[in-house]
């Protein structure tokens, strides 16, 4: 996003830090997901607009438990009224899942509660992430 590539490690506990999407402001919570730390998640549910979910495209195997956690978030008294930004990462690698095939491995077609969308991106290049920022602006102040 920023044009640069920036080598992360696993975030343990949060990270917060302002972006701006035509000129809108958004406060975003990077919250670990490690399984030690889910259990503290709701801490930051409050006064949440929007989830922002980052799927590894090429782990199948974890995709059960990706599924699992997005349930409980939405199912959350304090989520009632977020909208979820699904980003299916690693669309550049070979043998990803497609953001189609996630979705429908998800169910996202069965949430019908909560606006969402699912967007193809590539962290790496930042193919996708606008895309999916934009859709995130277009639904401020639409409830």
């Amino acid at each position: 996003l920023m044009n640069e590539v920036v080598h992360t490690s696993p975030t343990i506990g949060s990270n917060v830090e302002e972006i701006v999407v035509k000129n809108t402001h958004f406060l975003m919570w990077d919250i670990g997901g490690q399984e030690s730390l889910r259990s503290s998640w709701n801490t930051y549910y409050s006064n949440t607009e929007f989830i922002i979910l980052v799927v590894d495209s090429i782990d199948r195997e974890r995709l059960s438990i990706t599924k699992e956690e997005l349930y409980r978030m939405l199912a959350h008294e304090d989520l009632r009224k977020a909208a979820v930004l699904i980003f299916a990462n690693k669309q550049d690698m070979k043998g990803c899942m497609s953001a189609a095939e996630i979705s429908a491995y998800l169910t996202l077609s069965s949430i019908k509660d909560h606006p969402w969308h699912i967007q193809s991106c590539c962290a790496l290049t930042g193919e996708g992430l606008c895309q999916g920022l934009e859709w995130m602006t277009s639904r401020i102040g639409v409830r």
